[in-house]
């Protein structure tokens, strides 16, 4: 007798139950289907990679976090993230991709962290980015505003808020403040503010050794309240004539007035703690919060950058995306019980048989899966009761039920699984309906 081995699955990595995964896919798909209505091409790079190409900017955590191995003389990586294969991607290709370039990918990233609650190993991320050659209009940065709206306005989990702010405000000012040095680590700090809050900040900011009255100075900025104009005004009282500062106003100025062209967006908010800690981001950041659930953190965030592939290319290729950890939002959607499981059947329709002559049912589920209908044939060996408890359990929403009067008189018998009606219905009218 062989010796079994007992299945399980790798800590930090999703496999979901049937409803569950069809209800990911779902959101899957709005996103996917959003990205295409903006005019975005899809891409789909490899999972392994040389490493010394992947890894070319990769550094500290990061690198650590890479799973690497050896295939004969290869030192290959998995993928750790969606934006330095598109660095390559484009440098790569650069004489024969057509600029701006506008693409979307959407698949699986791995990071060898610490997994634990809310985070992966392997999750899903759905990107997108433009890619300029040497310049890139503000536009797609208001339009970025834009498809994040569009996407969480159809997935409908609630209000949310996206925040925005450009990272030249807050450079250009602590260059007004005499603090360049540090401007990196004061970023990261702020970054933070809504998961350490702003006493901590404080804190953290004093522990840097830097003044207490600039300190207060750095608060009192990000703390600058009042609608996005009144925002705007107040930078621009400040009187600050730092170049940095000053370009850094008049793009969220022009970013936010070009957003009011597509929608009145109330969903849009300046945030000056809104840095995004990364140093790879250079001018437009943004941040998405579900207002009713706060505690989930950031659902979809990116910004603007000045460089794509200056790790492969001289070529100066700026650009502006957006990402969605899609996996990790899925996660945290369930634990908060905002994801609703109704109707999560892989099929719109299930056929039960009621005689053994298949030609009439298979020629029924032929036509409707001509018109993109989804349907699923009961094939099973049971009595009446049974397929329709497998139905049920299927949370098929609707049966067809073929049997002799059926055939002979050429019409279906529908029953609602919700109410348990039934009527008899042509094909013609199904299709209609």
């Amino acid at each position: 007798m062989k010796t079994k081995t007992i299945p399980k699955t790798l800590s930090g990595f999703m496999e979901l139950d049937p409803n569950d995964q069809v209800l990911f896919n779902k959101i899957k798909d709005v996103i996917e289907s959003t990205y295409k209505c903006y005019g975005f091409y899809p891409l789909d790079t490899p999972i392994i990679e040389y490493s010394d190409v992947l890894l070319a900017k990769a550094g500290g955590e990061t690198e650590k976090q890479i799973y690497r191995f050896l295939k004969g003389d290869n030192d290959l990586s998995l993928r750790f993230d969606m934006t330095v294969p598109l660095a390559k991607y484009v440098a790569q290709r650069y004489n024969n991709l057509v600029f701006p370039f506008k693409r979307y990918q959407i698949g699986k990233v791995f990071r060898g962290e610490r997994p634990q609650k809310g985070r992966f190993r392997e999750f899903y991320q759905c990107d997108i980015d433009v890619i300029g050659d040497e310049e890139l209009s503000l536009m797609y940065d208001a339009e970025m505003p834009v498809i994040i709206y569009d996407i969480f306005k159809k997935l409908d989990f609630g209000e949310f808020v996206i925040k925005i702010n450009n990272r030249k405000i807050l450079k250009g000012f602590l260059e007004e403040l005499n603090l360049v040095s540090q401007t990196e680590e004061i970023l990261r700090i702020i970054d933070k503010i809504d998961k350490i809050g702003k006493e901590e900040v404080k804190s953290e900011l004093l522990a840097l050794n830097i003044n207490e009255g600039l300190v207060n100075k750095i608060i009192d900025f990000i703390s600058i309240s009042g609608s996005n104009k009144e925002k705007i005004i107040a930078l621009k009282n400040l009187n600050i004539q730092n170049d940095t500062f000053i370009k850094g106003v008049n793009e969220l100025e022009t970013v936010i007035n070009n957003i009011q062209n597509y929608y009145n967006l109330s969903n849009i908010e300046i945030n000056f703690t809104i840095t995004r800690g990364l140093d790879y981001y250079t001018g437009t950041v943004y941040e998405t919060f579900l207002k009713d659930y706060p505690s989930i953190g950031s659902v979809c965030s990116g910004g603007r950058y000045e460089s794509l592939a200056e790790y492969y290319t001289e070529k100066r290729l700026p650009g502006v995306g957006i990402s969605i950890g899609l996996t990790r939002l899925f996660y945290q959607l369930k634990e908060a019980n905002l994801i609703k499981e109704q109707n999560n059947s892989a099929a719109d329709y299930m056929i039960i048989p009621m005689i053994e002559d298949y030609r009439y049912i298979e020629s029924v589920a032929n036509e409707l899966r001509k018109n993109n209908i989804a349907v699923d044939v009961c094939y099973l060996e049971k009595d009446f009761k049974k397929k329709l408890r497998y139905a049920d359990r299927l949370n098929i929403s609707y049966v067809i039920i073929i049997g002799e009067d059926e055939v002979n008189n050429n019409y279906l018998t529908l029953k609602n699984m919700q109410d348990g009606t039934q009527k008899q219905i042509t094909i013609n009218d199904l299709l209609k309906k």
